[in-house]
């Protein structure tokens, strides 16, 4: 997925980073803090802070120590929370490090290391951004169920009875 920007809620006023999978049909919005969202902004930005901020400071060291930030993973989502993992490699041993989305996102914008969204997470929290597409895409299925014939699959995938 790829992050769209930061948004406030007009409700809350709190800011949301909006994250969209590359076909631009779905968006998971996640709430984020104050300090997070100037994080993930000033690295959508390209601002370089004279002095490494947080998540600068990440990344300077994981370049020290010859570590790659090899993707993002957002992999679960329970009550309300969102969790993350860095997917970090040093030579030939592969770690995940446990880390809040908001954070995760910040550095892998900084690194521009891909962002993965679960398949259950983006079922259970996105919202559509095509909603046409959709529906387009759900009736072409209905309509190829409602036409399966038994007898179609067993063309198919053969007949176990061999």
């Amino acid at each position: 997925m790829k992050v769209a920007g930061i948004a406030l809620d007009a409700i809350t006023r709190s800011p949301i980073v909006l994250l969209k999978d590359s076909s631009d049909r779905r968006a998971l919005p996640i709430y984020i803090g104050q300090e997070q969202a100037r994080a993930i902004m000033g690295a959508l930005e390209n601002q370089k802070p004279p002095r490494p901020l947080t998540h600068d400071l990440i990344v300077n060291l994981l370049e020290t120590w010859n570590m790659t930030l090899e993707k993002v993973i957002i992999h679960s989502l329970q009550k309300d929370t969102f969790y993350a993992a860095l997917i970090v490699q040093q030579g030939e041993v592969k770690k995940e490090i446990d880390a809040r989305p908001s954070d995760a996102i910040a550095i892998a914008l900084r690194t521009n290391t891909p962002i993965w969204v679960m398949e259950e997470v983006i079922a259970d929290a996105s919202i559509p951004v095509d909603r046409d597409a959709d529906e387009a895409e759900q009736q072409a299925f209905r309509e190829f169920i409602s036409n399966l014939r038994p007898e179609d699959l067993i063309k198919r995938f053969g007949n176990d009875d061999s």
